[in-house]
């Protein structure tokens, strides 16, 4: 593991504490709104183990924080506009009323206008 990672863990890990923190919550409260073991999120805010998508937004809930921030933080998006386009096409992954067909092809649209546009 490079060192440039034991940096971003340790600087996420401090992000967490101090909304926590801010929150008024203890690591016992936070591990009982995210479902996500007190052991686990203690070694998460001491930048020990690097969270899942899925931790991470399940703490942003718990902490009214948006899941945005938190993925920010952790440098899994660069900025938002990322984000957005990697939820809408989840979101047309996910749809199970589309046909795999239809959502290769509702992917090659999207992707297609995307590129069409200029960045902004």
């Amino acid at each position: 593991m490079a060192p440039g990672e034991d940096d971003a863990r340790g600087m996420l890990g401090s992000f967490i504490r101090a909304q926590r923190q801010m929150a008024n919550l203890s690591l016992r409260q936070l591990s009982a709104l995210t479902e996500v073991s007190n052991p686990y999120l203690s070694q998460v805010e001491r930048g020990l183990h690097e969270p899942s998508v899925r931790v991470l937004k399940s703490i942003a809930d718990a902490l009214n924080v948006s899941a945005e921030t938190l993925f920010e933080q952790a440098g899994l998006i660069s900025d938002t506009e990322k984000l957005d386009d990697e939820a809408t096409e989840f979101a047309i992954r996910a749809d199970r009323r589309l046909t795999e067909a239809q959502r290769h092809a509702l992917l090659g649209v999207y992707r297609s206008y995307l590129e069409a546009n200029p960045e902004q």
